[in-house]
């Protein structure tokens, strides 16, 4: 399935950069009408200059405007390391998408926004980034890095996930993606996860034996749970018959919503208390996403956990 792009969207945003910025420019702009508008969203791009260090790299425009000496940070001085790490297999394809644009996403390609405007962030904090996306296994795993070649060729490659075909019963390993990962990073970083988790409602101690893993290698970890809450934990469908199909197996099944949805339900509830009982235990921070509510819900958590670690 490829998303038919609104021209005008794309006339109004070129590339997924420019949306990015959209994003993170509202999401900022809303702070500071909001009660938090004393968090800080300053984006440093210097340090103060240390007395007996090199004068090499010293900002002298800033000087003549500051009267202070600042040095321009460069990437060996980053202050985090962060890699997003993207579940793209078949179920992140829900719910169908025909045409593409801020309103109008399945849970893929609100994920993909969503990283890139934590690339936004990262890159105006001089912060180095990288991205891995799996499914069966890890299909893209790049370099930590910040400078602006490496956020071009992210930002690219996110571009191309979006529009790229949904793979009929591409099933998901998490787990052995994510033990990939604990294996393969030596620096410590901040591992942020997007995943629907359908695949682990009946395997959660793989997958949280695998988040602990990272913990146990000193990385932190924000797990982003993406869901559709209407339809994936609601079930709130309307009463004629549907056909539903498994985008992962493939399995189908028709049934009238109503005949199931109380148990649904109950299955669903006791699955999201599971998952938050296991991320409460191994100190893995949870945030429940649902994708009609915007971004908000994903930056200040991202800015928040910045703020603890540095």
């Amino acid at each position: 399935m490829n998303f038919e792009i609104d021209r005008q969207q794309i006339e109004k945003f070129s590339t997924l950069e420019l949306l990015a910025k959209q994003v993170v420019e509202g999401f900022i702009t809303g702070l500071h009408k909001s009660p938090f508008h004393g968090f800080s969203v300053e984006f440093a791009e210097h340090r103060l200059y240390n007395s007996g260090e090199s004068i090499k790299h010293i900002d002298w425009k800033l000087y003549g405007r500051t009267d202070k000496l600042f040095v321009k940070r460069y990437e060996e001085e980053t202050n985090l390391r962060c890699r997003i790490v993207m579940d793209t297999s078949s179920s992140m394809f829900y719910p169908e998408v025909k045409k593409f644009d801020l309103e109008n996403q399945n849970k893929l390609s609100f994920s993909i926004i969503a990283a890139a405007a934590l690339i936004n962030i990262l890159k105006k904090q001089r912060d180095a980034v990288g991205l891995s996306c799996f499914s069966q296994k890890i299909d893209i795993h790049t370099d930590t890095k910040s400078n602006s070649n490496h956020i071009n060729h992210l930002y690219q490659l996110l571009s191309d996930q979006i529009n790229k075909k949904i793979v009929p019963k591409q099933k998901t390993n998490a787990a052995e993606a994510l033990h990939t990962l604990a294996n393969t990073l030596h620096k410590r970083s901040l591992i942020i996860v997007f995943s629907d988790m359908l695949e682990n409602i009946n395997n959660m101690d793989a997958f949280f034996d695998a988040l602990r893993h990272l913990k146990h290698n000193k990385h932190e970890v924000i797990l982003f749970h993406v869901f559709d809450k209407k339809s994936e934990l609601d079930f709130d469908f309307d009463h004629r018959p549907r056909r539903f199909i498994d985008l992962e197996s493939g399995t189908e099944i028709k049934l009238q919503s109503n005949e199931v949805k109380e148990e649904y339900q109950k299955q669903m509830k006791s699955f999201t208390e599971l998952l938050k009982l296991k991320s409460a235990q191994y100190k893995i921070d949870l945030i429940a996403t649902d994708i009609q509510k915007g971004f908000d819900q994903i930056l200040f958590p991202f800015l928040s956990k910045r703020k603890k670690m540095y």
